[in-house]
Order: structure tokens, then sequence, then C-alpha cells
């Protein structure tokens, strides 16, 4: 009787130290995971809060000669588009800080840069961006707030914002495609500065890092996107640096810079380059006018 009752003390005392063990274990794996969502996070705030102040100098120089030129507003639009629902998105979830001090920051900045634009902007420009911010930034963000409030509830509110969120992420990466297109056409990198793709690539990994651990898949999943892609232009890009100096080269007349190209990553982070368009384009932009040279491509 001693004997069985030594055993199944000793059992109990051995099962007890497995359930304590396996529960220490997985505490501090929930620490580490946390700990590298939170690293990976400030690192992607980081880098986005550089890239949401990169517009400055184009503001800047748009204040000083009081004329928006040939930039357009869409840019600074989808970027405060995307933080407005990447930041309800961080609000619905909880336990996502680092979402939301980076998209509050983003409100915040684009704003101030579409209330520029608009002071400085011609009647149509300003008539244009007034109604792109009144469809997109308004109406579409107060239907989708609409649907998710009042059409879905729990945790499946939270699912479908993410998936919207994701869809519009994704969106965002479509242009690049294009201008990856132009650059092998002319196989030249002036429409794909490296800083651009550099961006793109390191804040890609930093919000794919921060979902990964964090166990968000609307999160990580644009930024595998955002890395296939900015590697995709740092690899042209190593391809056509060389091309990119002779055709500088062999250009006899001047080329305009009637473009401006805008890094815009899943979390709504953007900014704008102004950049040379070839030849053949500008022949035909400047066939159209003086006011539609501006034309803006999402990368």
């Amino acid at each position: 009787m001693q004997m069985k009752r030594r055993f199944l003390r000793d059992h109990y005392v051995q099962a007890f130290s497995l359930a304590e063990r396996r529960k220490v274990e997985k505490e501090s794996m929930v620490i580490s995971h946390h700990t590298l969502a939170f690293t990976f996070g400030m690192l992607g705030n980081l880098i986005s809060f550089l890239v949401f102040l990169a517009p400055v100098p184009t503001f800047y120089r748009i204040y000083k000669k009081k004329s928006t030129e040939s930039f357009q507003s869409l840019p600074y639009l989808v970027a405060l588009f995307s933080s407005m629902l990447w930041l309800y998105y961080a609000m619905l979830k909880r336990d996502a800080v680092l979402l939301i001090t980076i998209n509050s920051f983003g409100c915040v900045i684009e704003i101030i840069y579409i209330v520029l634009y608009i002071t400085y902007a011609t009647r149509d420009a300003r008539n244009l961006t007034i109604k792109l911010f009144s469809a997109m930034n308004m109406s579409s963000f107060a239907l989708i707030l609409l649907v998710t409030h009042f059409a879905v509830h729990g945790p499946l509110r939270v699912q479908v914002l993410g998936w919207i969120c994701v869809s519009i992420s994704v969106s965002v990466f479509a242009a690049p495609l294009s201008i990856v297109a132009q650059v092998v056409r002319t196989k030249s990198v002036e429409f794909m500065p490296f800083n651009l793709s550099f961006t793109l690539t390191l804040s890609a990994i930093m919000w794919f890092g921060y979902g990964l651990f964090l166990k968000d898949i609307c999160i990580a999943l644009p930024n595998v996107l955002g890395f296939v892609l900015g590697l995709l232009q740092m690899l042209l890009y190593t391809i056509y640096r060389k091309g990119n100096k002779k055709t500088k080269t062999n250009d006899k007349s001047p080329v305009e810079p009637l473009k401006s190209i805008a890094v815009v990553n899943p979390l709504g982070t953007g900014e704008v380059f102004p950049v040379e368009e070839d030849e053949q384009a500008a022949k035909k932009s400047q066939g159209d006018g003086d006011d539609k040279k501006g034309q803006d491509c999402l990368v």
C-alpha cells in the first residue's frame, strides 16, 4: 500500500512538473514572439515615419513656387485612405499599438500635404482633388465604416475589415508592374530610383515580420508581394543601371520631368519623386496640352 502511494505521488509530481515545464516553455515562446513583433514593428514605424516625411522637399518647392506644377494629389489621397483603413483596423483589433502610432501620424501628415496641395493647385486640379477626396476618403471610408459596424459583428468584423485592407494594399502594388515593364522596354532605370526600391523592400520586410510574429495574415500577406516587387526592382536596377548612363549620354534633346512616381507601402506611407519621361511619351504628353502633363504612378 505504501509503495502504491509513493508511486502515485511520484507520478503526480512528474506530471505536475511536466505540465509546469510546458507552461513555462509556452509562456516564454509567447514572450519571444511578442518581443520580435515589437522589434519589427518599431523598425517598421521608423522606416515608415521617414517615408512619410520624404515629400517635405516637394511641398517646400510647391510653397516656394506657389504652384503644384505637374504634381498630382492622387498619391497623397491614396496614402491617406490606406492610413485611415489601417488605423481603423488597428483600433478594432487591439494589441496593435504600433499600427495605431504610425497610421495616426500618417493621417495627420497626409492631410497637411493635401491641404497644401489644394491651396496652391490650379482651379481644375483643386476641384479634382476635392472630388477624389470626397469620393474616396469620405464616401468610401464611410461606407466601409457602416458596413463593418452594422452588417458584421464580433470577430468577423475584424476579419472582414482586414481583408478589405489587404485588397486595397495589394491594388496599390499593381502600378509598379507598369514601371517594371517600362524599365525593361527602355533599358533605363530613370523611372525607378534605387532608393524607391530599397525603401519598399526594407519596409515590406519589417511589416511582414511584424505581421508574422503577431500571427496576423492581413498584415503579413500584402508585404510578401511588396518584398517580391522590391527585389525585382533592385534586380532590374542592377541589370540596367549602366544602360541608364548610355541613354542619358546619347540623348541630345532635353527631356522634361513630366512624371512623378510615388511609393506607397501596404501600411499607407507615401513618397513622391519627380522623374524624367521618355521622349516618345513626352511628345504625346505635349500634344495633350500643358494641363495634362502631370501623370502619377503608384509604386
